[in-house]
């Protein structure tokens, strides 16, 4: 059997399996790592969300491993959220393998974990804290580890777990395959990159700094005060499929949500004070259609693996512009078309600004015609500018945080 899969090595029953989940044409990200993987090379990889990098590891590992046997492949991950979509995608590519696959992160007992690393697996997927514990304890070895895959690392170095992560690689075969994905690579990690990886080779895919092509953005001008009406307008005259929703708060996603639910919507939550159970539910939900709805702070904004968002809203503009690139590359995915809007009051203007900078692009602002609009410095260029250099002082800083 000939396909686009086959022609880049993979087993026909693998590119089989690949397409029965309705896979066609590599992503240009599979087409340049799968062969080099499955050659046994080392990677560093980096990517735009959205671009099929779990498959472009996932596939050519699991033809790597063959039949069931010791655990030869690790997966380490920064959240659990993370963990647990690349613990799917692994099932899902495996099904018509005898690879056992299976989980660990922290935030939950340890009765499941500790079976199933006794019944014995090929593949696992991590957070570095827990794993960490489960090897202290003589749960688990690495010692027969081949392919060790480190990812969003990135965002690893940001939560403190580079010594952890660290740790775990010294404790696998030097003589081992890495692959190491991060979407930017500043110098901690180059040299994390120069200690842990042989000779690798770089695939880049799509500029760092943009957000998918796919994707129509618009800043939405409005007071503070007027900020949830919009809100509700824009998905009363949108027609979506799926919303994902961002606050900048906890506290203010679940406001957010208890709102929305007032006004006939299927809400689902995700932020840190939520628990495992919940997150998952929430995240199981949006993603079968029970909620149209999912409102997060940011913790879903990197890596999670969400297929059909139509519309993604940021009820809070982001104070770093490299998270606003995270946030939406949610929609647009895998060639589909999304949508991206952004409310901005005036305390937001200096983060817009830093947004289209980011990107190199202008975001076309936009009002919602019959809208009662209180008039702001937003709507009147001269006055914008004003408050923009406002913006700038010290004080006014401060009056930003009392504000939020």
């Amino acid at each position: 059997m000939d396909t686009a899969f086959t022609a880049l090595g993979l087993s026909d029953a693998l590119a089989f399996g690949v397409q029965e989940m309705g896979y066609v044409t590599p992503t240009p990200i599979q087409a340049q790592a799968i062969p080099v993987v499955l050659k046994g090379g080392d990677v560093i990889g980096s990517a735009q969300t959205g671009t099929g990098k779990t498959a472009a590891f996932a596939l050519p590992i699991i033809q790597r491993l063959g039949t069931h046997g010791k655990l030869r492949c690790l997966i380490l991950e920064p959240t659990r959220e993370l963990a647990l979509q690349v613990e799917e995608a692994f099932q899902k590519f495996s099904k018509f393998t005898d690879l056992r696959v299976t989980i660990v992160y922290g935030g939950v007992g340890y009765g499941k974990q500790l079976d199933d690393l006794k019944s014995g697996m090929d593949i696992l997927a991590a957070t570095p804290g827990r794993l960490l514990d489960h090897m202290e304890q003589g749960n688990v070895s690495l010692a027969d580890v081949d392919i060790l895959v480190l990812d969003e690392v990135d965002r690893m170095l940001d939560m403190g777990f580079l010594p952890d992560v660290k740790r775990i690689v010294q404790k696998c075969p030097k003589n081992r395959q890495t692959l190491f994905f991060t979407a930017t690579l500043p110098p901690e990690l180059e040299q994390l990159a120069g200690w842990a990886l042989n000779n690798p080779l770089k695939v880049e895919i799509g500029r760092q700094r943009s957000p998918a092509e796919t994707v129509s953005h618009a800043f939405y001008p409005v007071v503070a005060s007027q900020k949830f009406d919009l809100l509700q307008l824009l998905l009363d005259q949108t027609d979506f499929k799926s919303v994902l929703i961002f606050s900048r708060t906890r506290m203010g996603a679940d406001r957010i949500a208890h709102r929305l639910e007032s006004k006939g919507h299927t809400v689902g939550v995700m932020h840190s004070d939520r628990s495992q159970r919940e997150r998952i539910e929430a995240l199981d939900g949006f993603k079968s259609g029970k909620f149209e709805v999912l409102v997060a702070t940011d913790i879903a904004a990197r890596g999670l693996d969400i297929a059909g968002v139509s519309h993604v809203i940021n009820y809070d503009v982001p104070e770093n512009a490299e998270d606003y690139v995270h946030r939406i590359g949610r929609t647009g995915r895998a060639q589909n078309t999304g949508d991206a809007f952004t409310l901005v009051t005036e305390d937001d203007v200096r983060d817009a600004r830093s947004i289209e900078r980011y990107m190199g692009v202008t975001v076309e602002r936009k009002k919602i015609e019959g809208f009662p609009y209180i008039y702001s410095a937003l709507f009147d260029e001269k006055a914008l500018a004003d408050t923009v250099a406002a913006a700038a002082k010290p004080v006014s800083r401060l009056h930003r945080g009392v504000r939020r």
